[in-house]
């Protein structure tokens, strides 16, 4: 599977969990914070491209009053200094059930992000392990790339437009195609 040939790339956003690095459900401790094999690799070479770096996670431990927003910040920080840096962050800190527009699989934070970086969301693609990272890159107009884990769900594969084994397979596919759309 492939982006879209007509479309220019000019950033790129992960999901945290999962993508950049292992789940710790509700981690929200700086210590516990581990890189996907790859992770940094991948995003030093999206860095090299020229491209802007963002991060859209979910996390709703702030909600459920397990976190302050002040850990799940110094975390994030950790995965800055492990995976990154990244240029922008968006965090969702709400629960399921809070019907917020920002809770991927709506676009909120793809928007947000967009934004921030001075892009459209047309020239992003969104690298996640869910249905729902795919979901909120297409609701804002985004590309998306999936990279399965052992808990993606088969239909959330089957339903992806572009699916990569890895974080450096995506990364790699995304390159692919700013090399060519560029020539």
């Amino acid at each position: 599977m492939a982006l879209a040939p007509d479309r220019t790339v000019r950033g790129l956003l992960f999901d945290r969990d999962d993508t950049l690095v292992i789940d710790v459900p509700y981690n929200a401790d700086p210590h516990r914070v581990v890189p996907v094999p790859g992770a940094r690799r991948a995003v030093a070479g999206a860095r090299a491209a020229g491209l802007a770096l963002g991060v859209v996670t979910n996390q709703s431990v702030i909600a459920k009053g397990m976190a302050t927003r002040e850990q799940v910040d110094a975390t994030n920080a950790r995965v800055d200094e492990l995976v990154g840096p990244f240029d922008v962050w968006c965090v969702c800190p709400h629960d399921a059930g809070d019907d917020c527009a920002c809770r991927k699989p709506r676009p909120g934070m793809v928007l947000d992000a967009a934004g921030r970086l001075g892009l459209d969301p047309s020239e992003l693609v969104v690298v996640g392990d869910i249905g729902a990272d795919v979901g909120a890159a297409l609701a804002a107009g985004a590309q998306a790339v999936l990279v399965p884990t052992p808990r993606t769900r088969q239909e959330e594969v089957d339903a992806a437009p572009t699916v990569a084994a890895t974080i450096e397979d995506a990364v790699a596919l995304v390159l692919d195609h700013v090399r060519a759309v560029r020539s």
